[in-house]
């Protein structure tokens, strides 16, 4: 039956979801995005979480790099973590103690560096290193 000619009226029509746009302030949206950095892969859990899609938090992270959002603290940096001293019997498999340094990336990436290293160029490795999946 074509949808021109079925004559049935309807008696009851129930509107379930209005599909009305929430409003987050930027409150709400920092908070989302520092849940989002808190560890990799957590922007499809954390937008999961929130009812977002993946593409608007990826969005709220792009203008919270580019401080659209206020007060962001996602510039890159990962927490840092204090290792016991190194005996002798890991002394083969670790750096050498003469001023080197070594990075390891939230998303596993590790990068050892002498004393001499340029700063901004270590950082535009770290940064193209954080972006890599």
């Amino acid at each position: 039956m074509d949808i021109l000619t079925d004559s049935r009226q309807v008696n009851r029509l129930e509107v379930v979801e209005t599909g009305r746009r929430r409003r987050w302030s930027d409150a709400e949206k920092l908070r989302i995005v520092e849940e989002s950095f808190s560890a990799p892969r957590l922007v499809s859990a954390t937008a999961r979480r929130h009812g977002l899609s993946k593409q608007l938090l990826f969005s709220w992270r792009n203008a919270c790099r580019e401080a659209q959002l206020g007060d962001c603290r996602a510039d890159g940096f990962v927490p840092a973590q204090i290792v016991p001293e190194i005996h002798a019997t890991t002394a083969a498999t670790a750096p050498a103690m003469t001023g080197t340094l070594e990075i390891v990336t939230a998303n596993g990436r590790r990068v050892i560096v002498d004393q001499n290293v340029d700063v901004a160029v270590l950082l535009r490795i770290m940064r193209g290193l954080e972006t890599l999946r």
